[in-house]
């Protein structure tokens, strides 16, 4: 787009503010604005996410919640001008280029989510019968991931001269299915504790919790930005997809990344259930399980090399997520021994 068509634009949606802007600049998604008002940010976001995205907005701040770089509202209140079937919003330009200890930071980010998740808390009804049916579900899925990988084993074995992805596959084989064992384990120590329970807990979660998603301003203060795909759901639901990311890469025993963790649950401890769910998740295999079923099906199609690659890949997850899941379970039973020694 020239120069000239976003300042059109953007002088046509930021009349709804009264801002004058004499300058833009585009930067990807987002078009940096130079005005007489000082320097924005005008970003834009699908109008499906749009309704969810000024409800967890609103909601947040009506709560008290002041960690999130501010979205200014326009004269009439709005917190988004519709535009060209386009939803777009307006918050100040908050610069992030002071250096910074990444510890810290990553400690400092999880402190935050923490405080997200703890104001935005609240209990809902669960039916019995529909975690019955997500217990009954998710279970035969994981029976059918485990017959798959014994299966497939076999017929590895039953050959003379086994080619590269499937001699790696049985190295790794054991490893995967106590990794499996451990998953199911955990979701029936999640049923037993919950199957009688009809509520859950749920909050408002960030949706694309990153590094580069947390912002800091010259005093120090930690923002979050991006809560386009902010929604309801389980706490975990920002964990999880955070740890994926932070966990790829070669083996590695990450304790700095349990201290994250353990720094979230300081300020917001996952119940006994919701413990036992996250562990589960966090030590299913999927990776390895998705790799060599599309090695599986793609017969004679597949590049021999690419998949022993990415299997070793997802090997090296599947190591740093169990380094991570046997820590926080040796963490959580020695808390458990110490509770029940001072109860004596």
């Amino acid at each position: 787009m020239r120069e000239s068509d976003s300042l059109k634009k953007a002088i046509k949606i930021l009349e709804s503010y009264r801002i004058e802007p004499y300058f833009v600049e585009e930067m990807g998604k987002i078009q940096k604005v130079y005005a007489k008002q000082g320097v924005f940010v005008l970003k834009k976001i699908n109008p499906l996410h749009g309704m969810d995205f000024i409800r967890n907005i609103q909601a947040l701040y009506q709560k008290g919640y002041n960690r999130i770089v501010p979205i200014y509202p326009t004269l009439d209140g709005r917190y988004a001008v519709l535009y060209e079937n386009t939803l777009y919003y307006l918050m100040p330009w908050v610069s992030s280029e002071e250096k910074r200890d990444p510890f810290e930071s990553q400690q400092q980010l999880f402190r935050e989510l923490a405080r997200l998740h703890s104001i935005s808390a609240r209990e809902i009804k669960v039916k019995k019968e529909e975690r019955t049916a997500h217990y009954e579900k998710t279970v035969k899925e994981l029976e059918q991931e485990e017959e798959f990988l014994d299966e497939f084993l076999e017929a590895c074995e039953r050959k003379i001269y086994m080619s590269p992805f499937e001699l790696t596959f049985c190295t790794y084989y054991h490893t995967v299915k106590q990794a499996l064992f451990f998953s199911k384990q955990k979701l029936k120590e999640w049923h037993e504790e919950t199957k009688e329970k009809e509520k859950a807990r749920i909050v408002i979660v960030h949706g694309k919790m990153a590094s580069n998603h947390f912002v800091f301003d010259e005093k120090g203060y930690g923002y979050f930005i991006n809560f386009e795909e902010s929604r309801i759901g389980s706490p975990t639901h920002d964990l999880l997809p955070f740890l994926a990311r932070s966990l790829k890469g070669y083996l590695k025993q990450s304790e700095e990344v349990v201290e994250w963790l353990y720094m979230y649950f300081k300020y917001f401890p996952l119940k006994e259930d919701e413990m036992q769910l996250f562990l589960s998740y966090l030590a299913h295999p999927g990776n390895v399980i998705n790799t060599a079923q599309r090695f599986f099906q793609e017969g004679k199609k597949r590049n021999e090399q690419q998949v022993v690659q990415k299997l070793q890949r997802d090997y090296w997850y599947l190591k740093n997520t169990e380094y991570l899941v046997f820590r926080i379970d040796e963490i959580e039973k020695k808390k458990k021994q110490e509770e029940a020694a001072q109860q004596d």
